[in-house]
């Protein structure tokens, strides 16, 4: 048993409570540690996927415990890149923090790193209730993270996330509570070899169960109509916290490619991808919403907060197509929208920073510093976004759009794909052109018609409360964000070799015996069911 697989969740783990009791008052000691830890947790993330591509399921039993007695850690190909793809995201998020961000509100660093934790945690369980505990730790960082430097609107917005996620969390646990029941286990492993062998007499209470769960998936996805707490969360926390939040939906994402193809998967008789004939739907209509939020936002923060929600719908059009083709396109979206979505929330936060009096409202404004360095990189992000060429999204939507073909209303889903781009170019142009086209000096004509605007009660999204100055420095922030585009360039260089390894992680995952084997050995362990009549 090779100790190092449990280190993304161990390094995070000592590092946040030292940063919260022993470094709280040393900024500096505190960013030291805290990118120490991120470097770490992305050389570690590059180890596991190398050593992952040799195919083998690898398992950590805490305690000893064996499976599925004990909680059991799993890394495979698919949870490797998830670790350095968090690793990667959360590194070049804190680097841009350091411009200033981490200096509006207290415990910055620790609740980060807490947060890095819980979603490293979620990535590598075996077992559905330490995913349970694992989604609450994330979440109650990303709580303090959501309202870090406070504010009245923040703090609306991060009421309404606290209230969602808590009755999602109501509704894991009932979930659990019904699966175990009729199981007799939350491991994973054994709840895929249990799921077949349950009894009529308790296949009511399994089910709702089952769909309990993926509805609390799909809350943490922000699927329609389960997003309405997505677009006021990013839109009005601030922008590095936002860009960590990129992957927070992708964390429910990925618990439904698990879960699904673990137990639900070709091999389940009349219960095969039973989620799918609801999951394609609430896809496309979750791309369309988010894209009618991009051409409706009043502020940048709100149109990237859209833009967010729309690349859900897109990845999920994907996955819930249930091929293994489908499923390798997916995993590419799922890698290209997460940096581009961070890479443009960073931006935002940057013109916010340097757009003194106006914020990111999609009014004219007097010229900014840097304004062409900035604008160029939001150019870039945009078309990344929007899946033109010749940046990794264009190969991600043609890759999406090639494995719809074998669904049976491939029309209208690709007509829905190429039609909200359409939208999201239009919402990008119309926002890029006034913030940054339309960018000068004062006029007479143009304070005439700020003042227009003022009157009319269009303000900015994002706006300061702590009332601590915030550094308009050049190069960390940008370095950050040249980090994320450059992955973004080498996701499209090397396209060709990441859809190696992502072929081979969806040959693995419409594998389940092999993971079956990996956790519970060769054999079926005999685990009795244990039912609520039985007790």
């Amino acid at each position: 048993m090779s100790h190092w697989l449990i280190l993304p969740i161990l390094i995070p783990a000592i590092v946040a409570p030292l940063l919260a009791l022993a470094m709280r008052n040393d900024l500096v000691l505190a960013r030291v540690f805290s990118v120490g830890s991120m470097v770490w947790l992305v050389l570690l993330g590059m180890y596991q996927v190398g050593v992952a591509c040799d195919g083998e399921i690898r398992t950590y039993e805490l305690g000893g415990w064996p499976s599925p007695f004990g909680i059991v850690l799993v890394l495979d190909r698919l949870s490797a890149l998830m670790l350095l793809l968090n690793a990667i995201l959360g590194l070049c998020v804190l680097l841009y923090a350091i411009n200033g961000c981490d200096q509006r509100g207290a415990h910055f660093h620790s609740l980060f790193q807490f947060q890095i934790m819980g979603i490293n945690g979620a990535f590598l369980t075996g077992d559905l209730f330490n995913l349970f505990v694992f989604f609450e730790i994330l979440l109650i960082a990303s709580y303090g993270l959501m309202v870090h430097a406070g504010g009245s609107a923040r703090v609306r917005a991060g009421i309404q996330y606290v209230v969602v996620n808590l009755v999602g969390s109501s509704l894991f646990l009932l979930a659990l509570g019904m699966i175990y029941s009729s199981t007799g286990t939350l491991n994973m492993a054994e709840f895929a070899r249990q799921a077949p062998l349950v009894g009529p007499e308790h296949q009511t209470v399994f089910y709702t169960g089952t769909a309990l769960m993926f509805v609390v998936f799909g809350i943490k996805s922000a699927l329609v109509p389960l997003q309405f707490w997505l677009p006021g969360t990013y839109a009005n926390t601030s922008g590095p916290v936002a860009a960590l939040f990129a992957i927070l939906s992708k964390v429910g994402a990925y618990a439904i490619i698990r879960v699904c193809l673990l137990a639900f998967g070709e091999s389940a008789g009349e219960a095969a991808f039973f989620i799918g004939p609801w999951l394609i739907p609430a896809a496309a209509a979750t791309l369309i919403l988010g894209m009618i939020g991009v051409v409706a936002s009043r502020s940048l923060a709100q149109q990237a907060s859209f833009a967010a929600l729309a690349s859900i719908g897109t990845l999920f059009l994907a996955i819930g197509t249930f091929t293994p083709q489908a499923q390798t396109a997916g995993l590419y979206y799922l890698l290209h929208s997460t940096l581009a979505l961070a890479t443009l929330f960073l931006l935002v936060d940057a013109v916010v920073i340097r757009r003194t009096g106006f914020g990111d409202a999609l009014v004219p404004a007097p010229k900014f510093k840097h304004v062409g360095l900035i604008a160029s990189m939001y150019f870039l992000a945009a078309i990344a976004i929007l899946g033109l060429p010749p940046l990794s999204g264009f190969v991600g939507k043609l890759l999406v759009l090639e494995a719809l073909t074998s669904n049976s209303n491939w029309g209208w889903l690709w007509g829905t794909i190429l039609a909200t781009s359409v939208m999201g170019l239009v919402g990008f142009a119309y926002s890029g052109s006034l913030v940054f086209w339309k960018s000068g000096e004062f006029t007479e004509e143009l304070q005439i018609e700020l003042a227009g605007v003022a009157d009319s009660g269009i303000k900015s999204s994002k706006v300061d409360h702590s009332g601590k100055s915030i550094s308009a420095g050049i190069v960390l922030p940008m370095v950050a964000i040249s980090c994320l585009l450059g992955t973004l360039v080498l996701l499209t260089i090397f396209s060709g070799l990441v859809l190696r390894y992502l072929d081979a992680t969806s040959q693995q995952l419409y594998s389940p015996e092999q993971y079956l084997t990996a956790v519970l050995g060769e054999g079926e362990r005999p685990v009795p069911i244990v039912t609520a009549g039985d007790h």
